[in-house]
C-alpha cells in the first residue's frame, strides 16, 4: 500500500490501524480517500492558495509528499470556489493527484479581529484584500468545500487565541459544537444534481444515517476546541464523537500557549478522541512536536513550518536547524544534509545556497523548500516504519537526542 494509490478498492473513510507501539500510544494507520490512501502518521505541506509556496506540484510530489492542505478561506476570496469548480476542482486546478484536505477558514476569519462580527449564526467579515463583505455559516463552509472538491473537509469552528478569558472560551466552545452539528447536517444532506429541483433529487444511501457518507464522497472531520481548559476539551471531544464523523481534529493549539502547555493539552485531548477514527493535529509542526504528538496517538499533521523556514534561509537536518546565511558556510562544499536524497542535497552546496539567498535569487527558497518538505516526509515515514517494527520510542528518543542536541 502506498500513499495516493488504492490496491484493494477501499471505500473513502475506511480507517485501518496496522500496528500499535508497545511503549506509547503511537500507531501506524491508513485512511482511504477518493484520491488514494494516506499511510499515517503523515505530514501535509500547506498549499494555502492552491500551491506550496515556491514549488510546483511535480516538485512537491517528487519528495514523496502524501497529501496537501489548502485553505477554503483564501480560495473563496481568490479565485472563488465557483472558478475552482469550473476548472475541474482542486485536484485538477492544482495538478495534484493525491489526497487534499481543506481547512474551513475558521482560523483565518477569527484572526481578522476588527474586520469580523461573530454571532451564533456564523461570522460576517470584510475581505482583507478589497474590503468586500462575506459571511461564513456552518452550512456555507461545507458548500464552499464541496465545490472545491477536497477529500477531507473541516467544519466552521471558533479558534480563540491564548490566553483567553473563561467567558470567551466557554462561548466559543459551545458555538463550535453547535456549528459542527450544523455542518454535519449539511454534509450529510443529499446534493441536488444540476438542473433538478431539490425535491426531485434522489436520496443518497446512508446520507440520513448517523455516520453516513457525504454525497460526494468527501470526509468531514470534527474539530475539538476548548483552549487550555481540560474540562472544555473533554466535553468537546465527547460531544463531537456522538456525531459519528469519519475523523476528528485538534484545533486551537500552537497559538501562543508554549511547548509544555501544548503537550499537556494534546495529551488529554488526543486520549479523549475516538480510538477508531483518525486524529489530526492542526497547525503543529516542529519535528519534536510531531514525534511527541505521534507518541500520544496522533495520526495526521499540517504546518507551514517547512516552507516558511525555507524562505527564511533555514533548513532542517537531523542535527538541528542550519541557517544558511551564516558566514561560516561561505566556502562550504557540503550539502544541507549528507545522505539526504532530495534534489537540493544531491546537486548544490551550502555555499551556493548562501550565495543565492544573499543576492536575492528566488531559486534559493525553492531548493531549501524541497529539502525541508523531504525532511518532514522522511521523518513521518521513519516514524511509521518504527511503529510497525515495534520500536517507535527507541526511534523517537534517538532522533530527538540528536536533533535537539545538535549532534550524535
Amino acid at each position: 500500500m502506498t500513499n495516493g494509490t488504492f490496491t484493494d478498492g477501499a471505500a473513502p473513510g475506511r480507517f485501518t490501524i496496522d500496528a500499535r507501539d508497545p511503549a506509547s500510544r503511537a500507531r501506524a494507520s491508513r485512511l482511504a480517500t477518493r484520491h488514494g490512501e494516506l499511510a499515517m502518521p503523515a505530514f501535509l505541506p500547506v498549499a494555502t492558495r492552491g500551491v506550496v509556496k515556491t514549488l510546483t506540484s511535480d516538485q512537491v510530489r517528487a519528495q514523496g509528499t502524501p497529501g496537501l492542505l489548502a485553505n477554503s478561506f483564501h480560495l473563496h476570496l481568490r479565485p472563488g470556489e465557483d472558478a475552482v469548480e469550473a476548472l475541474g476542482g482542486l485536484h485538477r486546478f492544482m495538478d495534484w493527484h493525491g489526497p487534499i484536505v481543506t481547512d474551513s477558514g475558521g482560523f483565518q476569519v477569527f484572526s481578522l479581529a476588527s474586520l469580523r462580527k461573530v454571532t451564533d449564526e456564523g461570522v460576517a467579515f470584510a475581505s482583507p484584500i478589497d474590503g468586500s463583505a462575506h459571511e461564513f455559516t456552518p452550512e456555507r463552509v461545507i458548500q464552499i468545500q464541496r465545490k472545491l472538491g477536497a477529500d477531507v473537509i473541516m467544519p466552521l469552528d471558533e479558534c480563540v487565541a491564548y490566553p483567553a478569558s473563561p467567558q470567551a472560551l466557554e462561548a466559543a466552545h459551545h458555538r463550535t459544537i453547535r456549528w459542527c452539528r450544523q455542518s454535519a447536517a449539511e454534509w450529510r444532506a443529499p446534493v441536488c444534481p444540476p438542473g433538478r429541483r431539490e425535491a426531485e433529487a434522489p436520496a443518497v444511501q446512508g446520507a440520513s444515517q448517523r455516520g453516513g457518507p457525504a454525497p460526494a464522497g468527501q470526509l468531514l472531520f470534527g474539530i475539538v476546541q476548548g483552549g487550555a481548559s481540560r474540562r472544555l476539551r473533554l466535553e468537546s471531544a465527547t460531544a463531537l464523537a456522538e456525531l459519528g464523523l469519519p475523523g476528528y481534529a485538534v484545533g486551537g493549539v500552537s497559538v501562543g500557549e508554549g511547548p509544555a502547555l501544548l503537550r499537556e493539552v494534546l495529551a488529554y485531548t488526543l486520549e479523549a478522541m475516538p480510538e477508531d477514527r483518525p486524529r489530526y493535529v492542526m497547525g503543529v509542526g516542529t519535528p519534536e512536536d510531531l514525534l511527541d504528538s505521534v507518541a500520544m496517538g496522533a495520526d495526521l499533521f499540517d504546518c507551514v513550518m517547512p516552507t516558511r523556514n525555507a524562505r527564511g534561509a533555514c533548513a532542517f537536518t537531523r542535527r538541528g536547524k542550519v541557517r544558511l546565511r551564516n558566514a561560516a558556510y561561505a566556502a562550504s562544499d557540503e550539502p544541507i544534509e549528507a545522505g539526504c536524497d532530495c534534489p537540493c542535497c544531491r546537486t548544490v552546496s551550502r555555499g551556493y545556497l548562501r550565495h543565492l539567498f544573499l543576492v536575492g535569487e528566488v531559486t534559493a527558497p525553492a531548493l531549501v523548500s524541497m529539502h525541508n518538505v523531504r525532511f518532514y516526509v522522511r521523518l513521518m515515514g521513519e516514524a511509521r516504519e518504527a511503529i510497525l517494527a515495534g520500536r517507535f520510542e527507541e526511534y523517537r528518543s534517538g532522533f530527538l537526542g540528536q536533533y535537539l542536541g545538535g549532534g550524535s
